[in-house]
């Protein structure tokens, strides 16, 4: 069964998502499913969600939850754990890696203020697995003032995501304006929809080597 369909046929707790995110959550996600992935999630809502995730993806995934919320301690079960903590707290996002590991995906749907975003981002995204997922969603909230956005505004996540597109293609800028990065050397893609900003981790020998019609011949550029 598809994410979207599980949604669709959902009768636990609520669960609530723009119908067009699945395209991008199936998309960006589908490679965990059935695999022994550490699932992390910002933002516990109803907890209809967390049980969504471990449905799709299956018994081999762990799903981590963090909120700010205690009462979202009961959503909490053998394959879902519960974190209270704040998403923008760098020592608490750490104890989270200290006790599970280092995350294969996150999915903020948090607080959506550009403070907590932004720093939330800034922390794991190093930090996440060398081929991992970054996604973060209800990204409407970059364009209001009262969630720290504002189109333009340089506290906005996406005004953040749009300069980080020339971090991504550094090494091919000549004129030296643009330093490649470590974020330069990790990051593979960058993918933006309605409301969704994604990123993701590659390998470097992924990014800086390529094939050579059928042969198996590998060259740098």
């Amino acid at each position: 069964m598809s994410l979207y369909e599980l949604f669709l046929n959902n009768t636990g707790r609520p669960i609530h998502k723009s119908g067009h995110y699945f395209f991008a959550y199936e998309r960006h996600f589908g490679k965990y499913v059935g695999q022994p992935v550490t699932f992390l999630e910002i933002g516990a809502g109803n907890g209809g969600s967390s049980q969504m995730w471990k449905r799709w993806l299956g018994p081999l995934a762990r799903i981590v939850t963090i909120d700010i919320n205690e009462v979202c301690r009961q959503y909490e079960d053998e394959q879902v754990a519960v974190r209270i903590g704040d998403q923008s707290n760098p020592q608490f996002l750490q104890t989270i890696i200290d006790e599970f590991g280092v995350p294969d995906a996150v999915l903020d749907d948090g607080s959506h203020h550009m403070q907590h975003v932004s720093e939330s981002f800034q922390f794991l995204y190093d930090r996440i697995a060398s081929n991992g997922v970054y996604m973060i969603e209800d990204m409407h909230t970059a364009y209001w003032p009262e969630y720290g956005g504002g189109r333009g505004d340089p506290r906005s996540i996406i005004e953040r995501f749009k300069g980080l597109i020339d971090d991504l293609n550094a090494d091919h800028v000549r004129d030296g304006t643009v330093t490649p990065s470590k974020f330069t050397r990790q990051t593979v893609a960058m993918t933006a929809y309605d409301s969704i900003l994604v990123f993701e981790k590659a390998p470097l020998i992924n990014k800086h080597m390529r094939m050579i019609g059928n042969e198996d011949l590998r060259v740098n550029y």
